[in-house]
C-alpha cells in the first residue's frame, strides 16, 4: 500500500498529509508561471488551502451549502475544493466547455449559493445567467482583473479577507475537520450524459475514501511520484485519481497548460505516472506512424523489427522465458527506438493509467512493446468512480481487469454489469426515481454497460446496454468494440460506426489528417485543404483498403459496407462529444442525417 497518511475524509487527509510533509522542500503542485514551471509547496499550500477556507467562512458558506467551480485545471480549483470540504459543504464542479445554458440548470438545481471561476471568458458566461439563479450570492474570479465587474469578487481578495481570522485561529482547520463525517456528501458531480439535462451524482467522503483506498492497493503511486494533470479536475476520473489518490500517496502534480500543450509539457515536467484516455494514446501511435512513414526504408526496416523484438520479449517475460539472444536483442531496439519514443514523454514513465473509455487493445499491446504500460481501469461517476482496474504485472489487454478490493461485481442475466460496495453514490441530487433506477433493492448499482467476467474475474466491457445496435435483420451489434478496432488504424482519427434498425452497418469517419496529408505528398496527390483530400478518389481507395484489411476477421453483419469521410473532427463545441470526450452518437446522427441516409440509398 503506497498512502502516505491514513484518514476518514478528504479534509483529514489533507490534514494528515501536510502535517507529515510540512517542512519538506517537495512541492505538492506545480503549475506554469511566466513560462516555467513552480513550485507550490506543502506550507505554502495548507496556508492558502485555510485563508481562502476563512474567506468563504466571511462570504457566509457554512455546511451543507455548495460552491459552483467552474475552473479549468489549477491550484486555485484545488484550494477551492478542499476550502469547501472544510466547512462540511459540498462542491459542484462544471465543465469549462458547458454553455451558459448548461451552467445555469447545474447551479439551479443544485442550489448554489457560491461559484468560483477561472477568467473572464468563464465570468461572462457566468453573467450572462447570474440573475436567473436566486440562490447564487457571490462570483469569484481566479485571475487577477483590472475592471472587476460590480459583485464580482477576486480570488486574492477572498483569500486576503481570510487572514485575520487565520491569524487569530490557526488551527481551524484542525478543528473543522474534525466535524467532517464519512457520510457527509463531498460533492455533487453532473453528469454530462448523451442526452437530456444532466443528473446530479451525490458522492459522501466515505465514497471517494473507500475508493482512494482501494485504489491505492492497485495503482502503485509513491512520494517520488510527478503527475502531469490535463485531463478535467470536473471530471471524476481525474479528480479521483490525479488529485486524491496522487496527493494522499504524497506525489506531486503538475497542471498542464491546457490539452493542446501536453505533449510539451510532458517534455518539461518529465512525469513519472500520467492518468489519460485512450484518445491521448491515440494520437501519439498516429503520430509515430506518421514520422515512421516518412522515415527512409532502412529505419523503417529498423522501427518495425525493433516493434517486433519488443512484442516477442514482453510475451517472453511474461512466461520467464526470454533468452540470451532475445535480450541481447530487445537492449539493441531499446536503444535504437525505444529510447527515442520515450524520450517523447520525458523518458521518465513508469506507466500511464488509461480511464473513460475502451482502450483498444491493439494500442495497449504497441505501447508494451516499446517499453510503456498502460493500466487499464474502469468505472462510472456514480462509482467514484473505479470498478476495476489491471494490476501491474499481470494485465490483459482487452480487459478492464479485476475488480477493486471490497468491490463486488456481477453480470446480470441481460449481460449488463452491476456493481456493489462503499464506493456506490448515494444518489442523484432531486431525483429520487433516478435512483431507484440505478441502484436495485440490493444496493446493486446498474452501470448500463454490457460485459462479462472470465474465470478469472477479469471483467471485459462488450458496449454500453442502451448503444446496443439491433439490424433490421435481428442481429445484435456492439458497436464500441467495431469501433475501438477501427482506432488504431494509421489514417482514422474518429470512427462513429451508423447502423441501429438498418439492414448494414455504415460508419462516419474523420481521417487522419496528418498522416493523410503526408501519404498525399509522398503518392503525389494534388490537394489545397482538407475538403479537397476527403473527396480526392485515391485517399477514399486508401480508408477502403484500410478498412477491408481491419475488419476481415468480423462477422458479415459486423462488417462496414459503406463509409463517408468528414472534413471536419467531432468536438466539445459542436455538441457531438461530452466534456470527458465521448461521441454523442444522437448528436452525431441528427447532424449528419443527410449524409447518412445517402449512404442507405440504393
Amino acid at each position: 500500500m503506497s498512502l502516505a497518511v491514513t484518514f476518514s475524509t478528504i479534509p483529514e487527509m489533507f490534514l494528515n498529509l501536510t502535517d507529515r510533509y510540512m517542512h519538506d522542500e517537495r512541492p505538492i503542485l506545480l503549475r506554469k508561471v511566466e513560462g516555467t514551471y513552480a513550485p507550490i509547496r506543502y506550507a505554502e499550500l495548507r496556508e492558502m488551502v485555510a485563508l481562502f477556507f476563512h474567506g468563504l467562512a466571511r462570504l457566509g458558506v457554512t455546511r451543507g451549502d455548495r460552491v459552483a467551480i467552474l475552473s479549468e485545471n489549477r491550484p486555485e480549483w484545488v484550494i477551492t475544493d478542499l476550502a469547501t470540504l472544510y466547512h462540511g459543504a459540498m462542491d459542484v464542479p462544471i465543465f469549462p466547455s458547458q454553455t451558459a445554458k448548461q451552467v445555469e440548470f447545474i447551479l439551479q438545481d443544485a442550489g448554489a449559493s457560491v461559484a468560483v471561476v477561472s477568467n473572464r471568458f468563464q465570468l461572462t458566461k457566468l453573467l450572462k445567467i447570474r440573475g436567473e439563479v436566486k440562490s447564487l450570492k457571490h462570483v469569484i474570479v481566479m485571475n487577477e482583473m483590472e475592471d472587476m465587474p460590480e459583485g464580482v469578487l477576486g480570488f486574492r481578495q477572498v483569500l486576503d479577507s481570510g487572514r485575520s481570522e487565520y491569524q487569530q485561529h490557526p488551527n481551524a482547520l484542525r478543528e473543522a475537520s474534525i466535524l467532517v463525517k464519512p457520510e457527509d456528501l463531498c460533492t455533487i458531480i453532473y453528469t454530462s450524459g448523451t442526452t437530456g439535462n444532466p443528473k446530479g451524482v451525490m458522492l459522501t467522503h466515505h465514497n471517494f475514501v473507500s475508493n482512494v483506498v482501494a485504489a491505492s492497493q492497485v495503482i502503485h503511486i509513491n512520494d517520488a511520484d510527478v503527475l502531469l494533470s490535463f485531463l478535467p479536475l470536473c471530471h471524476v476520473f481525474e479528480r479521483m485519481a490525479g488529485f486524491y489518490v496522487a496527493m494522499s500517496c504524497g506525489a506531486t502534480t503538475a497542471y498542464a497548460e491546457s490539452i493542446e500543450t501536453v505533449a510539451e509539457n510532458m517534455l518539461e515536467v518529465r512525469p513519472t505516472v500520467m492518468v489519460a484516455v485512450p484518445r491521448l494514446f491515440e494520437r501519439i501511435y498516429n503520430r509515430i506512424a506518421c514520422m515512421v512513414e516518412k522515415d527512409a526504408a532502412a529505419k523503417k526496416k529498423i522501427f518495425y523489427w525493433a516493434v517486433d523484438v519488443g512484442r516477442r520479449f514482453v510475451q517472453a517475460e511474461k512466461h520467464g522465458k526470454a533468452g540470451m539472444l532475445l535480450r541481447s536483442q530487445h537492449a539493441l531496439a531499446s536503444k535504437l527506438v525505444f529510447s527515442k519514443l520515450q524520450e517523447r514523454t520525458g523518458g521518465r514513465i513508469r506507466f500511464f493509467v488509461s480511464g473513460g473509455a475502451a482502450l483498444p487493445r491493439e494500442l495497449g499491446e504497441f505501447f508494451e512493446a516499446v517499453g510503456m504500460i498502460i493500466i487499464e481501469g474502469y468505472g462510472l461517476t456514480e462509482s467514484s468512480p473505479v470498478i476495476a482496474a489491471n494490476r501491474l504485472g499481470r494485465h490483459r489487454f482487452g480487459s478492464v481487469g479485476e475488480a477493486l478490493p471490497g468491490v463486488e461485481v456481477k453480470i446480470a442475466e441481460d449481460g449488463e454489469i452491476l456493481t456493489r460496495g462503499p464506493h456506490v453514490m448515494k444518489g442523484y441530487y432531486n431525483n429520487r426515481k433516478a435512483t431507484e433506477e440505478a441502484i436495485d433493492s440490493e444496493g446493486w448499482l446498474h452501470t448500463g454497460d454490457v460485459g462479462m467476467l472470465d474465470e478469472h474475474g477479469y471483467l471485459y466491457i462488450t458496449d454500453r446496454k442502451k448503444h446496443l445496435f439491433v439490424s433490421s435483420g435481428g442481429k445484435n451489434i456492439a458497436p464500441q468494440p467495431i469501433e475501438n478496432l477501427f482506432a488504431g488504424c494509421e489514417f482514422i482519427d474518429q470512427f462513429v460506426l451508423i447502423g441501429d434498425k438498418r439492414m448494414f452497418l455504415t460508419a462516419l469517419i474523420v481521417p487522419d489528417f496528418d498522416a493523410l496529408r503526408a501519404y498525399a505528398d509522398s503518392h503525389g496527390i494534388p490537394y489545397r485543404d482538407n475538403t479537397e483530400l476527403v473527396k480526392h478518389a485515391e485517399i477514399y481507395r486508401l480508408i477502403e483498403r484500410t478498412i477491408h484489411g481491419t475488419q476481415k476477421d468480423l462477422a458479415n453483419y459486423e462488417k462496414v459496407r459503406r463509409f463517408t469521410l468528414l472534413e471536419q473532427a467531432f468536438s466539445i463545441e459542436n455538441g457531438e462529444m461530452t466534456p470527458s470526450l465521448k461521441i454523442r452518437r444522437k448528436a452525431v446522427e441528427e447532424r449528419y442525417h443527410d449524409l447518412i441516409e445517402a449512404m442507405y440509398r440504393t
